[in-house]
Formats: structure tokens, sequence, C-alpha cells
């Protein structure tokens, strides 16, 4: 009787699993993205950051994609700095990690070292992604203070100004 019940259940188990197997998923998804005030927002904490410590730096903000949704440069940074504030931004989204994390992962890891070599990809610190709960809803990238190490604190410092916002 015990075995019939168990062999009874596996079967209700194997029949709900195919089921479920062969229920298309939708068809429309909903995400959550970074709005333009929360990026501009964010824009301008991490350059205010980097600039309460003397660090003239860009910021730049994207959304889930890697598309930029907002840049500040403050009035002293190099041209460089857009670039790399971008590289930074994207990166980060992209792979939904810290830039400073992947950079030390690659310097340890010589299979990682080859993140290197991706189109786009910049391992330099100072790409951290912006989440909603553990969703990556865009990412911020900061250049131009003297070590990737002080543009991620930046970053950091802005994204903290914003988690009240964050949901």
């Amino acid at each position: 009787m015990r075995s019939n019940l168990r062999l009874g259940a596996l079967a209700i188990l194997l029949a709900a699993s195919a089921v479920q197997a062969q229920t298309p998923a939708p068809a429309v998804r909903t995400e959550k993205n970074i709005s333009l005030a929360l990026a501009n927002q964010i824009a301008a904490e991490a350059v205010a950051a980097c600039a309460a410590n003397g660090y003239n730096v860009a910021a730049t903000v994207v959304d889930r994609a890697g598309t930029v949704r907002a840049v500040q440069r403050a009035d002293n940074a190099g041209p460089h700095t857009l670039a790399s504030s971008e590289r930074k931004a994207w990166t980060s989204a992209s792979a939904k990690g810290a830039t400073q994390a992947m950079m030390e992962g690659a310097q340890k890891n010589p299979g990682a070292a080859n993140l290197v070599y991706l189109p786009g990809f910049l391992l330099l610190g100072g790409g951290v992604p912006v989440k909603s709960g553990n969703e990556v809803i865009g990412a911020v990238g900061v250049g131009g203070a003297p070590g990737g190490h002080l543009d991620d604190q930046c970053a950091n410092a802005a994204i903290e100004k914003v988690k009240g916002q964050l949901g």
C-alpha cells in the first residue's frame, strides 16, 4: 500500500513537471529599470562625493541594458574621464557586478584575465551596479580620481545617498 502511494505521488509530480515544461514562457516580461531622475541624482551625487575629496571626475549612469541615462563631468575633469566612466558603468551593468571586484578577480584568476579582451569592458575600479532589491536596474561609473579604488568609493557613496529610493 505504501509503495503504491509513493508511486502515485511520483506519477503526479512527473505529470506536473511535464505540464510545466510544456507551458511556454510569457511573451512579455516586466523589468525594473532606472529612471532619468534617479540617474541624474546618482551622477550628481558621485561627482559631489569625489569633489568633497578634491577629485575632479566624470560620472555616467546607465540603465539595466547599459544605455547611457545621465552624465556629469566636474569643471576640471579631464576629457578621458567621460570615456572611462561610461565604460565602467557599461561593464558593471553588463556583468551585474562591481568592476573593482572583477579587476581583482582577473588579476588572481588566469581564466578571468581574458575579460580585458571583451569589446567595451573596462576592468578598473569605479563601476558599481545599482540594484532594486536583488535586481540590477542600472550602474554608475566614475572616472578621474587618482585610483580606481577612489572612483569606487565615490560611486558607492552616491548609491548610499539614494538607497531609500531603490525599493
